[in-house]
């Protein structure tokens, strides 16, 4: 067993084989069968749930197997055992369950992009930054679990465990670098965010007027324009009872400079369309395909670079794993303004879906047919729910 560290006070009594945990000192080249006790006082468990790719689907529920009593994992040296609270749903994640990210991987492996919750246990050199009982947040495959291990030098202080905090760690980054890298934002330029309301939307729309950007943002319903409205956004476009392309010619004859686009298919043909000379549209997904054998729907791909040539237009496609050495800097950039009370970070708990709110690893499956609905406005999060609740 590595070098591990034991918390002061605690009982160690039972029979699982634990690292050990210290407030204090660390407890050298030890190994203990004992039953490990958290900083709470409440006991960690020898088994857990979490949920597995079994079968390689964009059908999450095809896909996607609850595993009701796998083991805890022991964190290795350098590695931090979180105990998660919130985790976030995203668009791709039945990309991820469909095999498109990685087609080298076989079932049945972990899935699950981020989360966030409290260090119940941690190893040795692991110690030197962090303690138990510290909030932190990660992004790293296998967070559709009650227990994750992360290494230490990818996970994230935060102050709270709070779900807002989370909506940050992929869809406001994504936002973030993607507008810096490729939008070219200044001031009296025009951008237009398709899912303007969904999770990473939200944020495209207020990082675009913190930047001093006339906003327009498509969306499905009513509700979901006025909270756009509530956010900053200009000109809100509901695509079910107006024509976008329509809208923009009108109100914009010369086009928009930047596009930033998540839907695909039809929707893509159309503000392609509609770009300014010089602007730029930036691919961050076109869920209206994910759903489908292929991925994505037919785009007019054979007129693209006649569009793109008479407009002296670009496209961007942007893939956050690409831009992780900007991560840090852009997440922290967030942070700052979400505290500062300057980036609202809406979260979407499900509240308003058919069976109720988001709870426990059984509701990612409703999550997930949730997303796909278009009703969400904001991040959709799950908690979970331990029997002793956080006080910090």
């Amino acid at each position: 067993m590595a070098m591990l560290r034991a918390r002061a006070g605690l009982g160690l009594l039972g029979t699982r084989t634990w690292p050990l945990i210290s407030a204090a000192r660390p407890i050298l080249d030890m190994s203990y069968s004992h039953h490990f006790v958290d900083f709470h006082g409440s006991n960690i468990p020898t088994s857990m749930k979490k949920l597995v790719v079994t079968q390689l689907s964009p059908d999450f529920r095809k896909a996607v197997t609850l595993m009701p009593n796998v083991p805890v994992p022991v964190p290795g040296d350098g590695e931090l055992l979180i105990r998660n609270r919130f985790i976030g749903i995203n668009a791709s994640d039945i990309n991820f369950s469909s095999g498109r990210y990685d087609t080298s991987v076989k079932p049945p492996f972990d899935i699950g992009f981020e989360g966030i919750g409290e260090i119940v246990a941690l190893g040795l050199s692991a110690s030197k930054n962090f303690t138990v009982g510290q909030p932190v947040a990660y992004v790293k495959n296998g967070s559709f679990a009650e227990y994750t291990t992360v290494p230490a030098n990818i996970a994230i202080p935060v102050p709270l465990v709070k779900p807002e905090l989370l909506t940050l760690l992929v869809s406001g980054t994504t936002a973030y670098i993607s507008l810096k890298k490729f939008g070219y934002l200044s001031e009296d330029k025009t951008i237009l965010v398709t899912a303007a309301a969904g999770g990473t939307g939200q944020f495209a729309v207020q990082l675009a007027k913190h930047a001093k950007c006339y906003v327009i943002g498509t969306c499905s319903s009513e509700e979901k324009a006025r909270f756009l409205k509530s956010i900053g956004c200009d000109l809100p476009i509901n695509y079910k009872s107006e024509n976008v392309a329509s809208v923009i010619k009108e109100k914009f004859p010369e086009g928009v400079d930047v596009v930033y686009e998540s839907i695909g298919g039809e929707m893509f043909d159309t503000l392609v369309n509609c770009l300014a000379t010089e602007g730029h549209l930036i691919i961050i997904g076109f869920i209206s395909g994910y759903q489908t054998s292929s991925g994505m729907l037919p785009i007019k791909a054979s007129a693209l670079p006649a569009v793109l040539l008479r407009k002296s237009a670009s496209v961007h496609g942007f893939f956050l794993p690409h831009f992780m050495p900007e991560y840090k800097e852009a997440l922290m950039a967030l942070v700052k303004l979400y505290q500062s009370g300057k980036l609202l970070c809406g979260v979407d708990h499900g509240e308003q879906s058919p069976e109720g709110k988001f709870t426990g690893l059984e509701s990612v499956f409703r999550a997930v047919d949730y997303m796909y609905t278009g009703k969400n406005i904001g991040k959709i999060v799950v908690e979970l729910p331990h029997l002793v609740n956080s006080k910090l």
